[in-house]
């Protein structure tokens, strides 16, 4: 049975960080690609980070780079979004997502597997 289990989301004031990690079960993360998604309320579900197979390449939307990090451990089986001078823009459920081949990392809908989600919270 596939699973991504997200934990480490929170209430953090502007400014704050927080680190959220992903454990995953039923597949082999080493053959997917990973990443991070936010989806805030009435909005669609947007990329936040990404990073391929080995951990050598990562990509991220504008508004997070310089301030968000994704990492990942294969033989944790854990992949990792380090978020760091936290704004209120940044609340939303986050989302760990794999994709398999060469789908877009920036799609979701490229995405086949998703984990239930963590709140983030920061207040300003």
């Amino acid at each position: 049975q596939v699973r991504l289990v997200e934990s480490g989301g929170g209430l953090v004031q502007t400014g704050g960080s927080l680190r959220l990690s992903c454990v995953v079960s039923g597949f082999n993360m080493d053959n997917y690609r990973m990443g991070w998604f936010r989806q805030a309320p009435g909005r669609e579900r947007d990329f936040v980070a990404g990073i391929n197979w080995r951990g050598s390449f990562t990509y991220y939307t504008d508004s997070v780079q310089g301030r968000f990090s994704i990492s990942r451990d294969n033989a944790k089986n854990s992949v990792y979004l380090q978020m760091n001078n936290l704004k209120p823009e940044d609340t939303a459920v986050y989302y760990c997502g794999a994709i398999g081949g060469f789908g877009y990392m920036k799609n979701a809908a490229a995405y086949d597997f998703w984990g239930q989600g963590t709140q983030v919270t920061v207040s300003s």
